[in-house]
């Protein structure tokens, strides 16, 4: 684990992202997370969760962790409740999602769409599918025309097995959306195409709103470029081991890799009492 002194004091609050932190490289839950989430409950500290994902994809989560507050999807641009019902939810404007779609195409990326709940993609054997299935637990429907759902797209997706690539595509095309989109990598392997101005950041806002805690009482674990808005409006932040170096630079402290019990380690280390 890094050496870092501090230590989280007074934290009301904690919201983690998912995949490459709560859970394992191959999206099992570790049985000290599920302790540790029991140890902040226990605590009086609240637990939710900003994720990338679909709202479907939070249902095994809320099962195995017990989670009775509302949680961020598709990067905070939806706020769901614990039975996934539909607190706010925010689109990518069409122009906005047609233009992402062109230019993802353009780089040469497999393309996935979610919108009205489903999953959606032309090659449902292409790379990454495969993951995505066992992550969510859905099949994707099979659409011959992405085009045709621009205008209820909640989330685009450009994906390659060409890390480098992506992260090139990433700096382009965030550029070339500029204020019409948000486009973070939510992995090495997925660019994620969001709506404008709604971010795990804002998530971590509305939280403090709702549940009427201070951001300085809130704190955060992550680990992907996604996760730094979340960092940015949180009183504490903790990046995992495995994170890029630039988001550990931008954390309070860094704890171990998500493989190596890093969120129970860091729960442990900088939050509780």
């Amino acid at each position: 684990m890094a050496a870092d002194a501090r230590k989280a004091t007074g934290i009301a609050l904690v919201i983690s992202d998912v995949d490459g932190t709560l859970v394992t490289g191959d999206k099992q839950l570790a049985a000290s997370t599920i302790a540790a989430v029991k140890r902040l409950r226990v605590a009086g500290i609240g637990f939710s969760i900003a994720s990338a994902r679909p709202p479907i994809g939070l249902k095994g989560l809320i099962a195995e962790l017990g989670l009775d507050l509302p949680m961020g999807a598709f990067n905070g641009a939806s706020v769901v409740g614990p039975d996934l019902s539909i607190i706010e939810e925010q689109l990518i404007p069409e122009a906005a999602a047609r233009a992402a779609l062109e230019r993802l195409e353009a780089e040469n990326l497999d393309v996935w769409v979610f919108a009205e709940g489903a999953w959606c993609l032309r090659d449902p054997d292409g790379p990454y599918a495969d993951l995505e299935r066992r992550t969510i637990g859905a099949e994707p429907r099979v659409v011959a025309d992405l085009g045709t759902l621009m205008g209820v797209a909640s989330k685009i997706v450009g994906v390659s097995r060409d890390h480098a690539h992506l992260a090139a595509c990433e700096a382009r095309i965030g550029a070339a959306l500029a204020d019409r989109a948000t486009v973070h990598r939510s992995q090495a392997y997925y660019l994620d195409v969001t709506p404008p101005g709604l971010d795990k950041g804002r998530f971590v806002t509305w939280m403090s709103r709702h549940l009427g805690i201070p951001a300085e009482r809130i704190a955060t674990f992550g680990d992907a470029g996604n996760d730094r808005p979340m960092f940015a409006r949180s009183g504490f932040s903790v990046a995992m081991g495995n994170a890029e170096a630039s988001v550990k630079a931008a954390a309070s402290a860094v704890t171990d890799g998500n493989d190596a019990d890093g969120f129970a380690h860091g729960v442990a280390r900088f939050i509780l009492p």
